[in-house]
């Protein structure tokens, strides 16, 4: 290994989700499609969801959950906007798309029969609440809350990992977020938020700066259209990729124009385990499928 890479991974921690993964220097890359709210609504949709993911060989599937009473912001809720569902209000709408105990409960067991894992980003407190009785491997905070205080430590409280999403953050206010919660549970993603994310604003050396500050694992959250980028994130040591995923990018949702379809998402992963292989230990060796032609060409 190369003294750069040594000295950039020199202290990094692993980080275990639940009983089986480990996300850190030296294990595969941990890819996690996040299906968010782009299932609309429908459980239906979001088991087809997982049942495409986990076919293409994906770790993990996200989803997100919020209590609309706390975190619609009151100028925001009688607003009327066209949905799926007809002219309603942006109150509704929120809980058009929000899931309840049965619906996760089917989620819970449809991943455990299928041997995937999945968490959740909670955007309030009684989300975290409510998730606690899933037993979750861990949670995911959003960009959007980086800056709040009173949810990151009620999450630090659970005592499960956390994986902290630094889009549209400043330097100091990831340094002040991390030190909050601490580095011993904690993993950080690399993220732009605009959706979908331009290339010039990705700025995926980032990773990089992120890695040489924490002892933790380092991860990339993409939002851009297109794959390649997501794999350079890995060659530069990402240890963790999660992107959005749809199953129709033309469907009805904020976030589906910026997400993967199955096709992309099955040519990521395969993508990624094939940088994986590719990218060894960094120690120069002479291989044995050389060493015939060494000895033609140096004779």
């Amino acid at each position: 290994m190369n003294q750069r890479r040594k000295e950039v991974d020199k202290v990094q921690k692993n980080l275990k989700l639940g009983n089986r993964s480990i996300i850190g220097p030296g294990n595969p890359v941990y890819i996690i499609a996040e299906i968010g709210i782009n299932h609309n609504g429908s459980i239906d949709l979001a088991k087809e969801m997982i049942r495409s993911a986990h076919k293409v060989g994906v770790n993990a599937v996200k989803f997100q959950k919020r209590n609309p009473e706390e975190c619609v912001p009151l100028e925001q809720r009688d607003r009327m906007r066209e949905t799926p569902w007809g002219y309603i209000s942006y109150m509704d709408y929120r809980y058009k798309v929000e899931f309840g105990e049965k619906e996760y409960r089917d989620i819970d067991n449809l991943c455990k029969n299928l041997g995937i894992e999945w968490f959740v980003s909670c955007w309030d407190k009684t989300s975290v609440d409510f998730m606690e009785r899933f037993d979750p491997i861990c949670y995911k905070i959003p960009s959007a809350h980086i800056t709040n205080k009173e949810l990151l430590l009620y999450l630090k409280k659970t005592r499960r990992p956390l994986i902290l999403s630094t889009g549209m953050s400043t330097m100091s206010e990831i340094r002040q977020a991390v030190e909050l919660v601490g580095t011993d549970t904690l993993a950080l993603a690399h993220c732009t938020s605009s959706y979908p994310a331009k290339l010039e604003e990705l700025n995926l050396r980032m990773i990089l700066t992120l890695r040489k500050m924490y002892d933790c694992p380092i991860g990339y959250s993409g939002h851009e259209v297109g794959l390649a980028t997501s794999v350079v994130a890995v060659s530069l040591g990402a240890c963790f990729v999660e992107r959005h995923f749809t199953l129709d990018r033309a469907s009805w949702g904020s976030d589906q124009a910026s997400s993967v379809e199955i096709a992309g998402l099955a040519r990521l992963v395969k993508d990624i385990r094939s940088v994986e292989i590719a990218l060894g230990d960094g120690e120069k060796v002479v291989y044995e499928s050389e060493m015939e032609i060494r000895e033609r060409l140096r004779a």
